[in-house]
């Protein structure tokens, strides 16, 4: 079963590599569900890490529904990942009726070829998922990142499992939200293929007048998973 770690930060994936996690996904700012991480962190990464690296496409925080000049954005960021040699790209549109942006998602999968496309937890509030799903393999989508439009994987298995039926090898079902070594064992028996987790401690600091909790993916409870799994 593949393990992707969300990382918030180098460490983070390194911590990732080293726990012998099978892939990433790289962002910033997990507390507001991920950004696209900066030029020097992707660049960083991407020379001193050897592990698998997929990018979160998202040019802010909250809903995925975009202006003109933040998908313009989000197209400049995957072309600069294409080009630091980054191995996937995740992201994803929706139009404001919770529907997918079918020419905008499309549009992004074309132009990450030949990077593995995910479709990320965009999906997670879209109002059909079964059509939605249907709609995604249509375009080419590698994966969906989804926790089956519960606030948790576990608490959506029932879904993912539909999902994962109605997609039969079409697409991959990666579930994510939640996940731990408690529960990974769970998906591997639901007959899902690969799980999405940070893995996340939080980092003692220093206060200050900005402070804001600081977490990073940690190498024994990437293995704990990786053990579960």
């Amino acid at each position: 079963m593949i393990l992707e770690i969300c990382t918030n930060s180098y460490q983070s994936a390194k911590n990732a590599q080293d726990a012998n996690a099978t892939r990433i996904e790289l962002c910033q700012e997990l507390c507001v569900g991920g950004i696209t991480p900066s030029y020097g962190l992707l660049k960083q990464v991407s020379e001193d890490l050897s592990i698998s690296v997929f990018v979160l496409i998202r040019p802010r925080s909250g809903d995925f529904v975009y202006s003109d000049v933040e998908f313009e954005i989000m197209k400049k960021d995957i072309q600069l990942c294409k080009e630091l040699g980054c191995h996937g790209i995740v992201s994803g549109v929706l139009n404001s009726d919770n529907t997918i942006d079918i020419e905008r998602t499309q549009e992004l999968v074309e132009l990450s070829k030949p990077l593995s496309f995910t479709f990320h937890r965009a999906f997670d509030e879209v109002v059909n998922p079964k059509e939605a799903i249907e709609q995604l393999i249509d375009l080419d989508v590698k994966r969906v990142l989804t926790s089956g439009q519960q606030k948790t994987a576990e608490s959506g298995l029932d879904l993912l499992k539909e999902l994962n039926e109605i997609a039969n090898g079409r697409t991959t079902i990666l579930a994510g939200g939640g996940i731990s070594s408690e529960n990974a064992s769970k998906f591997k028996e639901a007959g899902l293929k690969e799980v999405h987790a940070s893995a996340s401690v939080t980092i003692e600091q220093k206060e200050s007048l900005f402070s804001m909790p600081q977490t990073v993916s940690d190498i024994n409870t990437i293995k704990a998973i990786l053990d579960a799994i």
